[in-house]
């Protein structure tokens, strides 16, 4: 055998520099993720989602400044302007419902009222239904529905036959009726406040059953996981089990129904409305303007077709929204 042409040699040790960069480089590639960054992540990639979330903060942010707007624009959802009125039709002067540089989305009839200051201002009414009554049915829901998972027994009956007959209620019918025998005054409340107030409460109550099926559902799964026979072994008390083990795990179903809650509230309010048990007027509300503007859909069509668009905008962007925040918090998803 022939001595090889070269002999072996060592390799050279690496530098402190490169050592700090293996050590940093080794230490990115294992940095854990925490939940809520994974879910906004996968949030992040649905456009759709984040468009409907642009949209939905977009109309809070109006909801809440809808004085500030209106008076930049200079207009009032309560003046009356009836010299932009045909005095014989009752109609707006001009095309397309008097659409001008003055009133942006043009005026009611026969009030000559300014259209966009009232869409401003109906979307308050309808975030305020909609948000209001899907706390009130998210707290009843959660608490119901976990205790019917977590205790079982006679609790878990009782509760699952009571949500079972809420179910079957005609909620519509019922909130009509009630609506119409309510005092002008109540809680020291007058007029449209009392009818909010009952809106939001009823439509709250006959909600939570939907939410609390899901979370007794949720409840029955996760007491029988390993980390609660763990906890309970070690001598966890029930209130502890509950708080500490079951309701942080509880979040993110909550979350998803709850977006998917307001859009239905934000519709039964302008159902209510248009059928003259919402608010009173003058209260500007987009289903009170679509009842309104069924007189008028032949000779003043664009009168029907902004509120209409407006409650299909709100809408579309809640559950758009409430879409990819259930894709993003699932964990068994694919985006």
């Amino acid at each position: 055998m022939t001595a090889p042409l070269h002999e072996p040699t060592a390799e050279a040790a690496p530098s402190a520099a490169e050592e700090a960069a293996l050590v940093g480089g080794d230490a990115k590639a294992v940095q854990g993720r925490s939940l809520g960054r994974i879910a906004w992540e996968r949030l992040k990639r649905d456009k759709l989602a984040l468009a409907g979330g642009i949209v939905v903060l977009f109309l809070i942010l109006v909801a809440v400044l809808a004085p500030v707007i209106t008076s930049l624009v200079g207009q009032d959802p309560e003046a009356h302007h009836e010299d932009l009125i045909d005095p014989l039709f009752g109609t707006p002067v001009g095309s397309f419902g008097g659409i001008s540089g003055e009133h942006w989305l043009g005026v009611e009839p026969v009030n000559g009222r300014d259209i966009f200051a009232r869409i401003v201002y109906g979307a308050r009414i309808s975030l305020l239904v909609g948000f209001l009554s899907a706390i009130v049915a998210v707290v009843l829901g959660t608490v119901l529905g976990v205790l019917a998972g977590f205790f079982g027994g006679w609790v878990d009956t009782v509760i699952s036959r009571v949500m079972d007959g809420l179910l079957a209620f005609p909620q519509l019918l019922f909130i009509i009726a009630l609506v119409s025998v309510m005092p002008s005054e109540m809680l020291g409340l007058t007029g449209t406040g009392v009818r909010l107030f009952v809106m939001i409460l009823v439509i709250g109550f006959f909600g939570w059953p939907y939410i609390g099926r899901v979370v007794r559902g949720q409840t029955l799964s996760l007491r029988e996981r390993e980390y609660v026979e763990a906890a309970r072994s070690l001598g966890a008390g029930r209130f502890y089990i509950l708080f500490k083990e079951l309701l942080p795990n509880l979040v993110a179903p909550i979350i998803v129904y709850t977006t998917m809650m307001i859009p239905t509230n934000i519709l039964t309010e302008a159902a209510l409305s248009f059928l003259g048990v919402g608010v009173k007027p003058p209260t500007p509300s987009w289903g009170q303007m679509l009842s309104s503007a069924i007189d008028y859909y032949d000779s003043d069509p664009m009168y029907m077709v902004i509120p209409g668009v407006a409650i299909f905008i709100t809408v579309l962007a809640f559950n758009l929204f409430g879409d990819g925040v259930r894709d993003a918090l699932d964990p068994k998803g694919s985006r």
